[in-house]
């Protein structure tokens, strides 16, 4: 019975060591992925509260190093390299630091991403970026510090940094024209109707050789004659538009509306009959 009770205290106390406490993390994770243009950006941070406290100005002094975040150090990846301030970042990762001030921020991208917090001997060798932007107020509290990318555009964005009363946000750009472009060149060799609807379309957005855009989106439409597309109309017709050829635009946007209604795709259809009272058509 003794050997019995022994190897039951033994059991409990081996399970109680291997059992753990699951709480909350009192700054939790977080992981952010967003594409713009043709690069992948991803951002890791920890995520602290307010939690009634003065954060800028208090918990985080003005004018010293700040992690950005909780816990380990902030981590921002690019899958191509990105332009911050007019300095190159490879394809890579990075560590963010930020001094906030009162009405300015400096941020750095810091080639080591493997400390804990602020690295203790701080090394200017391994900042691959720095720049400095102004910081605002916000008029409203938000509890939970966030990192967002927005304004997004095919060529960049903004890095943003929430928190308390406080908005700052980096402008950054990365290099999808030279990749599309190349991408244009190398497939123009033998494109299918894809490749010159899109190479149409990047050309339209990006305000560039509208000329160019027309004679690709003509061949898009001339190869789909047979299954006309209203979609590919409708791109057809701004192009000849922007080209200053109203009458062609006219009568694509008119197709693109007749096959838009069968299909049911009512923005289309009001796209399209906006299009044609701007034209004058309606």
């Amino acid at each position: 019975m003794k050997k019995l009770l022994l190897l039951f205290m033994t059991c409990a106390t081996v399970y109680a060591v291997q059992a753990q406490i699951k709480t909350p993390q009192p700054s939790p994770s977080a992981k952010l992925e967003q594409k713009v243009g043709l690069t992948d950006i991803t951002i890791e941070y920890s995520r602290p509260g307010v939690k009634g406290r003065k954060i800028f100005g208090g918990l985080v002094p003005y004018g010293e190093m700040w992690r950005t975040g909780a816990n380990k150090n902030t981590i921002v990846t690019f899958s191509t390299e990105a332009t911050v301030d007019g300095q190159t970042l490879k394809a890579g990762s990075y560590a963010i630091f930020t001094k906030p001030g009162e009405e300015n921020w400096e941020v750095y991208f810091y080639s080591d991403t493997e400390n804990w917090g602020v690295p203790q001997n701080w090394d200017d060798s391994k900042v691959a970026a720095k720049t400095t932007v102004k910081s605002y107020p916000l008029d409203f509290n938000v509890e939970t510090y966030a990192m967002d990318i927005n304004n997004i555009t095919n060529s960049g964005g903004h890095l943003e940094f929430i928190w308390e009363k406080t908005y700052a946000a980096v402008p950054f750009t990365v290099p999808t024209d030279n990749a599309v472009l190349k991408s244009i060149s190398d497939v123009m060799g033998g494109p299918s109707v894809n490749d010159y609807f899109s190479a149409a379309q990047y050309y339209m957005q990006e305000n560039k050789d509208i000329q160019k855009a027309k004679k690709w989106i003509d061949t898009a439409i001339d190869m789909t004659k047979d299954n006309p597309r209203f979609w590919m109309l409708r791109l057809q017709s701004l192009v000849h538009a922007k080209a200053g050829e109203t009458k062609s635009a006219i009568a694509a946007a008119k197709q693109s509306l007749e096959l838009a209604e069968k299909a049911g795709n009512k923005g289309y259809v009001k796209m399209n009959q906006d299009s044609l009272k701007e034209w004058g058509a309606m």
